[in-house]
């Protein structure tokens, strides 16, 4: 069987496009259709269901990219790395949320960085959880952080961590709002508060209202970055209220920069898995950088 025609497969597998395969691979899509039909009258059997948006596999098609797939990627990794020379370093490409990316994650995998015959190179690129995924699966990436576990068996996920939630501001709103105080219901007070948000969605606040006080959060975003630690700064500096993970604020906090609002029995979590392509952790540099991120993550829960 002709490997092109598997590599074009696996591509529009993972990509479930013909148009996006054919940019993934430089090729037309003319030309990417004309491969997978050859595949298919070799096999005899469809791979891919047409749809108006994209492409499904069919259960055969997830058959052959589950048992190929593994293999082609093994192929590409060889002619990276290069067969003469054994003092090339492979490369690991990582891809996640910045900020636990960028605090938790990366400081870790540096660990493994260098020439001791083990080591990699390392490259990271940040994303949400779908476009990290959705990378992953057209084989931008090596190895992935999400907040979403992915569906379906080309992609497998494990359970990374948690992350504790906390509802924080500058210690001026907490004294003007009688934060703490027993005799009151702590969400009217906070609806005094502005908000500092990443998005105008309000993906963490309203997350929190919803599982603390099953409400929805009054306010609008005041102050919205797309970032977690202009998020922190913003509280810091006084600008509103912000629900931030514990481990990126919790300096502030033992400094008294802000304060908790709000201490709920039990708090909001948001778990994080490590997600690699099928059959990829046999690859040794992905394995190794699997294993070490699941160890560090003992002392980061």
């Amino acid at each position: 069987m002709d490997l092109a025609l598997l590599r074009t497969f696996v591509t529009v597998h993972r990509a479930g496009s013909f148009t996006r395969a054919a940019a993934l691979l430089g090729l037309s899509q003319p030309a990417v259709t004309s491969q997978i039909r050859t595949l298919e009258r070799q096999l005899g059997r469809p791979l891919f269901l047409r749809q108006a948006r994209g492409v499904t596999p069919t259960s055969i098609g997830d058959e052959l990219a589950h048992k190929a797939a593994p293999h082609l990627d093994a192929l590409v990794e060889i002619t990276e790395t290069g067969l003469d020379d054994d003092s090339s370093l492979r490369t690991l490409h990582l891809a996640g949320p910045p900020e636990f990316t960028a605090e938790r994650a990366l400081p870790a995998l540096t660990e493994l960085t260098g020439e001791d015959g083990q080591g990699f190179a390392l490259r990271a690129s940040f994303g949400n959880a779908e476009e990290t995924l959705e990378g992953l699966s057209a084989g931008h990436h090596d190895l992935a952080i999400s907040t979403a576990r992915p569906r379906g068996a080309l992609l497998t996920a494990t359970a990374l961590c948690d992350e504790e939630h906390v509802l924080v501001a500058a210690p001026r709103w907490a004294e003007q709002i009688g934060a703490g105080q027993p005799d009151r219901k702590p969400e009217p007070a906070l609806e005094q508060v502005p908000v500092v948000e990443v998005h105008e969605s309000l993906p963490f606040v309203s997350r929190y209202w919803a599982s603390v006080f099953d409400s929805r959060p009054a306010a609008p975003g005041t102050v919205v970055v797309p970032d977690l630690r202009a998020v922190l700064a913003c509280a810091v500096a006084g600008a509103g209220l912000a629900v931030l993970p514990r481990y990126l604020c919790a300096a502030a906090l033992e400094r008294g920069d802000v304060v908790a609002l709000h201490e709920p029995a039990v708090p909001p979590l948001r778990t994080y898995f490590l997600v690699v392509r099928t059959g990829t952790l046999a690859m040794p540099h992905i394995a190794r950088a699997h294993e070490w991120l699941q160890r560090a993550a003992a002392d980061w829960c």
